[in-house]
């Protein structure tokens, strides 16, 4: 394995210690990803140097024109506190030429509209829920189209930003009040789609022309009320004290036959490759109790934490946490970005 000089890109404030003894789990969780990849690049035998961005793109820069790195580890999600510009970030990096790990820039545009990669989907008759989109400032009208219950979350936002049981609505009201409240509080347009009752699975996709899937992982929800929509909010994903309370957990799929999980494997790859997606991603979706499958989104540059889903599916697909951000170290390098394919005489 080659020694690479690697940069990663962080948010201000998440640039990890060196160990994580004497701090809290609360703590850790904040920059418990970038501590994990930082830490295993070093012990991997890669020169690492770990900078923090919020609003100026300077440090990107000066880091790059003077520690010369041979790629750039992109484990920043926003600038400027907004998540819909880490595309631009992966643009100037571009425009640096400078490689780079994950997802390129047309990849994270599509793939962080959720409406608008619906509606590409849809397009190549793959199938996701039904859906509409209020922006904000516009009035809130009946939809006759979509039948209840419905599910509203923002168009753009990911981390189940937003996301609670009060997001499954049944009626107008209940609705109008929902969209209200990603209006205001979430402060973005709003999705509305029908809600798929069933199993919600994800599954790890990796690669550039040549694609791979992981096995498929399912979120279980074995401790919760009946009356409750088994959904991923956001207590669902960060909140381990409602997790242990109620028994929710990700693991590998079970009871899937052969042929259905095959079906699925070939479904992501398509979602992959119709959003332009690289590097890697996760594709989430809802299976219905009668075996239909539909894509709920595409996440592109997923949590790369230790122990969480992406790296556990890798795992048990064969591939060990080193060897996983070796892999994503290898397709940031040999992805063909466009300034890539110039030359001069």
């Amino acid at each position: 394995m080659k020694r690479l000089r690697i940069l990663v890109l962080v948010r201000e404030g998440l640039v990890p210690p060196e160990t994580m003894e004497g701090y809290s789990e609360e703590e850790i969780d904040r920059w418990k990803v970038e501590f994990d990849v930082a830490a295993t690049l070093r012990n991997m035998g890669h020169e690492v140097q770990v900078i923090g961005v919020f609003d100026d793109l300077g440090p990107i820069r000066r880091a790059i024109t003077e520690g010369r790195p041979q790629i750039a580890f992109m484990l920043l999600e926003e600038f400027h506190g907004l998540g819909i510009y880490d595309g631009a970030i992966v643009t100037y990096l571009e425009l640096l030429r400078q490689s780079y790990t994950g997802c390129n820039p047309r990849g994270l545009l599509l793939s962080r509209d959720k409406a608008l990669s619906k509606k590409i989907l849809r397009f190549h008759r793959i199938s996701t829920p039904r859906f509409a989109v209020v922006p904000r400032g516009r009035s809130i009208q009946r939809m006759p189209r979509l039948r209840f219950p419905l599910i509203v979350k923002s168009v753009s936002e990911d981390a189940s930003l937003g996301i609670a049981q009060a997001s499954v609505v049944r009626d107008h009201e209940a609705l109008a009040e929902r969209i209200a409240f990603v209006h205001q509080r979430v402060a973005s347009d709003a999705l509305v789609e029908e809600y798929i009752e069933g199993r919600e699975l994800y599954v790890g996709v990796m690669g550039n022309q040549r694609l791979q899937t992981f096995p498929i992982w399912e979120m279980v929800f074995s401790g919760l009320p009946d009356d409750v929509a088994k959904i991923a909010t956001a207590k669902v994903k960060w909140d381990r004290k409602y997790q242990r309370k109620y028994g929710i957990t990700t693991a590998a799929a079970e009871d899937l036959p052969v042929a259905l999980a095959a079906k699925i494997s070939r479904l992501c790859k398509r979602v992959y490759r119709e959003l332009h997606l690289s590097g890697y991603a996760r594709i989430d979706l809802r299976m219905s109790a009668d075996g239909q499958v539909f894509v709920l989104e595409a996440n592109a540059n997923p949590n790369l934490a230790y122990g969480e889903d992406f790296a556990e599916s890798a795992e048990i697909g064969g591939i060990s946490y080193e060897g996983l951000l070796q892999r994503i170290l290898n397709l940031g390098l040999t992805y063909r970005a466009p300034w890539k394919n110039t030359y001069s005489d």
